[in-house]
C-alpha cells in the first residue's frame, strides 16, 4: 500500500511558476514510476507527466513539454511538479499516482493522491 499527499498547489497569474510536491508512504518509493494528471470538471483526468523508478527517463504531454518538469528524491520519497510559464488552459485539479508501468495511462496506476488545486489567472 503507497500513500499519497500532494501540496504546492494555488493561484498564481498567466506566465508564472507552481511547484507541486507529492509525498510518499508505504512500500519502496524507488519501485514505482510516478505520475502527474490533472482533471476539470466534466472532462476525463488527463496525463501531465510520468518519470520512471530512478529517474533517469521522463516524459509528458505534448501540452506541457518544454514548461513543466517532472523530477524526484528518492531519499526523500518525493516526486515534484514544476510548472512555469502557466497558461489559463493549466488550470485543474492536479494529481500524483503511482504505479508499476511506465506509462501515460491511468489504468497503470494503482495509488492516487487527493489532489491538489491549482488556478492560473489571465
Amino acid at each position: 500500500q503507497v500513500q499519497l499527499v500532494e501540496s504546492g498547489g494555488g493561484l498564481v497569474q498567466a506566465g508564472g511558476s507552481l511547484r507541486l510536491s507529492c509525498a510518499a508512504s508505504g512500500r519502496p518509493f524507488n519501485s514505482y514510476v510516478m505520475g502527474w494528471f490533472r482533471q476539470t470538471p466534466g472532462k476525463e483526468r488527463e496525463f501531465v507527466a510520468a518519470i520512471s523508478g530512478t529517474g533517469a527517463s521522463t516524459k509528458y504531454a505534448d501540452s506541457v513539454k518544454g514548461r513543466f518538469t517532472i523530477s524526484r528524491d528518492n531519499a526523500k520519497n518525493t516526486v515534484y511538479l514544476q510548472m512555469d510559464s502557466l497558461k489559463p488552459e493549466d488550470t485543474a485539479v492536479y494529481y500524483c499516482a503511482a504505479g508499476r508501468l511506465y506509462s501515460q495511462a491511468r489504468s497503470s496506476y494503482d495509488y492516487w493522491g487527493q489532489g491538489t488545486q491549482v488556478t492560473v489567472s489571465s
